[in-house]
């Protein structure tokens, strides 16, 4: 008897074996039906986009681009937690801190990814189910069809680590209704749920528990066309009821967004939002007062200049700033603070508004010749 349990001991370590080597991947690309299905798979890190990441996505999209066989992309993370929580900064941090060439290569071929998703001529079907973050962000929203469920949580965290939101924010962010997307790209204001629909940023809302469901719907359809797949997505939105009495979170406070959030500089943000006093208005200030300086102005401008380019002028223009950041502490004391040490007192420099000039600011705009964005 022991010789049996024994046997079978060693038959499930080996079952459990090549399990693994398939699935310790970090990202997983298959093609099931007309489907091309992108996995993230790196649930520990919350799907944190990584360099290896990019470099298998990119090609594979293109591939599934021409590919007259494949009629969808569809794109999710595992775990359960996070479609993709933003992009791996401990790593450019590091490169950064000892000038290693990684800090021009992530930015340069994570905004190319965006591109090609932005461009993709295949339908694009996003499930954000779970936190989806900075670069999951920029894996999302540029292609035609989000999936948000009551577990998605979206956030643009950037200004709080000396950076700005990037992956392609100064194109959508500006998009958004009224200046609900100055709003969200300065402060970091996170929105959950059906929200995340509400605010533009997803297309549908699906329970989370459906997905399975939906996916394996989106995989039967038969040479299906953009609508096809609007059709079924629709379908399944229209009979989800979760959180549908609920108003939309920053309705009660839009007239104010509206109004303090669409002043030409950060300063006059700032002191509208002082001689507004209300209480929204006071927890702004205190939110926008832990940010970095630098990445407020940077942003504030990003996102005006962005409002009227083209994605592809945005992803210029966003990667002379992330070289730009680079090159400053500001970046490096904010994923210090937040990510490593984690004692959320990051001391920026300059510390005050006032201190960043329009000079230097001007300068981080600044075309980068030979070394600009080529996408």
């Amino acid at each position: 008897r022991l010789k049996t349990v024994n046997r079978l001991q060693v038959i499930l370590q080996h079952l459990k074996m090549s399990n693994q080597t398939d699935s310790t991947a970090e990202v997983l690309l298959e093609k099931r039906g007309g489907a091309g299905i992108i996995t993230l798979n790196r649930p520990k890190a919350l799907n944190a986009l990584n360099l290896p990441m990019i470099q298998q996505i990119y090609p594979q999209l293109k591939t599934w681009e021409q590919d007259p066989e494949t009629f969808l992309i569809i794109i999710k993370g595992t775990g359960g937690k996070a479609f993709c929580a933003g992009g791996d900064v401990r790593a450019i941090t590091e490169a950064g801190k000892v000038g290693g060439k990684l800090v021009q290569e992530f930015f340069q071929r994570e905004y190319r990814l965006n591109n090609a998703i932005g461009t993709c001529k295949k339908p694009y079907v996003a499930l954000i189910d779970g936190i989806t973050m900075g670069g999951g962000v920029g894996l999302s929203i540029h292609g035609h069809f989000r999936v948000a469920t009551e577990k998605t949580l979206f956030a643009m965290p950037e200004t709080a680590i000396g950076l700005f939101p990037d992956v392609g924010g100064g194109y959508f962010l500006p998009r958004l209704s009224g200046r609900v997307g100055y709003y969200l790209g300065l402060t970091g204001y996170r929105l959950k749920g059906r929200d995340v629909l509400r605010a533009g940023i997803a297309t549908h809302f699906v329970e989370s528990e459906k997905l399975p469901a939906l996916e394996k719907d989106l995989i039967a359809l038969k040479s299906p066309s953009k609508e096809n797949i609007a059709d079924l997505l629709n379908s399944y939105h229209k009979k989800c009821t979760v959180d549908q009495e609920k108003k939309f979170v920053l309705d009660e406070h839009m007239e104010k967004i509206n109004s303090l959030f669409s002043a030409n500089s950060m300063e006059e943000i700032v002191k509208k939002l002082k001689q507004d006093g209300s209480p929204f208005a006071m927890k702004q200030l205190e939110t926008i007062n832990k940010m970095s300086p630098t990445s407020l102005k940077l942003t504030l401008r990003q996102l005006r200049e962005g409002a009227s380019m083209s994605l592809q002028e945005v992803l210029r223009m966003e990667y002379r700033l992330s070289q730009a950041c680079m090159k400053g502490q500001d970046f490096y004391e904010g994923v210090r603070a937040v990510l490593i040490d984690k004692d959320h007192s990051p001391k920026w420099k300059p510390s005050a508004l006032e201190e960043v000039s329009d000079e230097f600011v001007d300068n981080c705009f600044k075309p980068l010749g030979n070394d600009d964005l080529k996408l």
